[in-house]
């Protein structure tokens, strides 16, 4: 998490403000506004207000934070700005707002007169409810429940992809190339639009005079073009910066490509390119990046919380992705981007300032206050009879129906290994999963007796190791009905699957009847079926199951060739 005071427009808030700040984000030509949410759902605006952004009904600036009435217990879900600028807001229950500038009918209102304060948008003529916004310079996107995506406002270069360069008034559907598709991510540049399919294809259109479509000329595009230089891969991340992108695999890979005046690429020169490039190809996996059309900086996390920045930072241009001390993308821009604004909207925690679940947290596993141990594998695990029984309903009907007081305070726990147990019971106290690579790499045997290959080196043994006490760690979810773990775990399994391991994982899931973990590792196998069947662990496994394998792999149509 972010601490939002490391942006200098936060220093005008006092010590108890900024404890009460759940979500924010800076934005404007030199990050001179902001707006925050508070924990009550609350939302405040302070800055120079330029173009009325800061929807307080006049145009006035303010040091000190104002309420935004009118959007008062909306919980946000998303917001993104312009350059005018102007802003849309997303709800979580699917609404959509905009104020500001609208020099280009940018809101979405049918007009050009500028917004004083948030007024609704209907993303489209049935209301569809919207899920994530993002702006360019003066034009504006929306992408709802369902995958549509809708543009409008300023189109000189085609950037609503509705086949002219005519300004849009109100939400259009953007159709052409993503006609049928369904829609999971969408970004801008300052005059460019991007799409990210489900299947993994990106799509662009709009402004392309540096080549950020990444379609190998530097021709506008009045409607969706589809990236071919990334259709043997799968996208799971697209962010756009001022002219230049970067692009995130499901394996971990980076790519980039447009303008590279700052060395925004990462490709050790200041080259344009017209098409995507692979950069930090030498590094570990990555696992976010982040751009925003406001700047030229470009940034990156790795699997371990490494950051990287590279591009336009302070004034200098680093052409080569730069190690920093930082833990967070956002730093990189609140201490290096030129202006200091947000790339997205922002979640924080404070110092200082304990709530319930940091209290629960930290007396996770504490023999001090624990009145009950579990015993894994020769291994015990302190924790609290009453927070099991508040979290867990397997817990609640044991201890109602089987426990005495005058039971010892010692479970035994057999039937799973011991960090495979201990992540479940620690997550109870902090709804976030914790699979150590140290103890997953001592335990892998023990849960798994899968063939590996150490020949896929160190950290590919790591991601098994993990991945496969993930898939342990759902089967206890299974057992013990927890389903926010069961999506947990499928998110590890996710993050740290890749071609190495692939097949390793497909064969442990079926293994331990782990239907889910299954069916995503047959998918992920046949999707990059090719260099998959080219791994050590592909080969190791019984005849059986790779009859199995490529019997039902062959009714997909993965061996037609």
């Amino acid at each position: 998490m972010v601490d939002v005071s490391k942006w200098p427009l936060f220093s005008l808030l006092s010590t108890e403000e900024l404890a009460t700040v759940r979500q924010a984000c800076v934005f404007g030509s030199s990050a001179n506004e902001a707006i925050y949410i508070t924990h009550a759902n609350e939302v405040f605006v302070f800055g120079l207000n330029c173009s009325s952004c800061l929807g307080t009904g006049d145009s006035l600036s303010t040091v000190v934070p104002k309420k935004l009435d009118f959007l008062r217990g909306k919980k946000v879900a998303d917001l993104s700005y312009g350059s005018g600028p102007h802003v849309l807001l997303a709800t979580e229950d699917g609404q959509l707002f905009a104020w500001g500038h609208n020099g280009y009918s940018q809101l979405g209102n049918g007009t050009t007169t500028q917004g004083l304060s948030p007024l609704p948008v209907a993303a489209s003529p049935q209301n569809k409810k919207v899920r994530e916004v993002a702006c360019g310079s003066h034009h504006s996107m929306a992408l709802t429940l369902d995958g549509e995506v809708f543009a409008w406002g300023y189109n000189n270069c085609g950037q609503i992809g509705s086949g002219s360069t005519a300004n849009q008034p109100h939400p259009r559907k953007v159709t052409g190339s993503l006609q049928g598709k369904t829609a999971v991510g969408i970004t801008c540049g300052q005059t460019s639009s991007m799409a990210l399919i489900d299947n993994g294809e990106v799509y662009g259109w709009g402004y392309n005079g540096n080549g950020q479509l990444g379609i190998g000329n530097n021709g506008n595009q009045l409607t969706p073009c589809r990236l071919t230089a990334l259709q043997e891969l799968c996208m799971q991340q697209v962010v756009s910066g001022n002219s230049h992108c970067l692009a995130l695999t499901d394996e971990g890979l980076l790519y980039s490509w447009g303008a590279n005046t700052y060395g925004q690429l990462g490709t050790g020169n200041k080259s344009n390119h017209l098409t995507p490039v692979p950069i930090m190809a030498d590094k570990e996996r990555i696992v976010e990046v982040a751009a925003c059309h406001s700047t030229h900086t470009s940034a990156a996390k790795t699997q371990s919380g490494q950051v990287y920045m590279w591009g336009q930072c302070r004034g200098q241009s680093i052409v080569v992705p730069h190690l920093t001390h930082f833990s967070t993308t956002d730093d990189v821009f609140a201490c290096f981007a030129t202006p200091s604004v947000m790339w997205r909207l922002m979640t924080m925690e404070h110092d200082g300032f304990t709530t319930v679940a940091e209290a629960l947290r930290k007396e996770f596993d504490s023999p001090e206050t624990a009145d009950l141990k579990f015993n894994v594998d020769g291994k015990c695990i302190h924790v609290h009879k009453a927070v099991l029984k508040i979290r867990c309903e397997h817990f609640r009907s044991m201890f109602r129906s089987q426990w005495t007081e005058d039971q010892q305070d010692v479970i035994e726990i057999g039937q799973f290994s011991y960090p495979v147990y201990r992540s479940f019971l620690q997550f109870l106290y902090t709804d976030a999963v914790d699979l150590p690579p140290e103890d997953a790499i001592g335990q892998h045997a023990h849960v798994s007796n899968a063939p590996f290959s150490h020949s896929c080196g160190f950290d590919s043994y790591v991601c098994v190791c993990v991945c496969v006490l993930a898939a342990g760690l759902l089967d206890l979810a299974t057992s013990y009905c927890e389903n926010r773990l069961k999506r947990l775990c499928q998110q590890i399994i996710k993050r740290g699957i890749n071609v190495e391991n692939a097949f390793t994982l497909l064969s442990a899931a079926i293994r331990y009847d782990a239907e889910d973990l299954e069916v995503f590792c047959f998918r992920f196998c046949v999707n990059h079926l090719t260099r998959v069947t080219q791994t050590d662990a592909f080969w190791q496994v019984d005849g059986a199951m790779l009859k199995e394998f490529i019997s039902k792999a062959s009714r997909c149509g993965a061996f037609k060739n």
